[in-house]
């Protein structure tokens, strides 16, 4: 089971998933992205989440994660408000 505000062990959590499991979502600029991200992560820039939440599979648990996190936590709402039922905020990782 996934928390809402657990970072390092929603994080550990979410490493011992394959992506088949679940969905690591990178909310963060595409050139942040480019510059480093956590292996099997989804880049998905948090002003385009809402338009592009059909891409997803609503059956798998999400983990966000973003540099600070402000941006999770904005799309961690938004994933929330649009039906997501397993949502993990990982906060924010600066190649750690």
């Amino acid at each position: 089971m996934f928390f809402r505000k657990k970072p390092e062990a929603s994080l550990q959590r979410a490493h011992a998933l394959s992506p088949k499991d679940v969905t690591l979502l990178d909310v963060r600029s595409p050139e942040e992205f480019a510059q480093g991200h956590r292996e099997g992560a989804r880049n998905i820039p948090v002003q385009e989440l809402a338009q592009r939440l059909n891409e997803f599979d609503r059956t798998l648990p999400v983990a966000v994660y973003c540099r600070s996190g402000r941006r999770s936590a904005t799309a961690v709402g938004l994933l929330l408000a649009s039906g997501f039922g397993r949502v993990t905020d990982l906060g924010g990782w600066e190649g750690r």
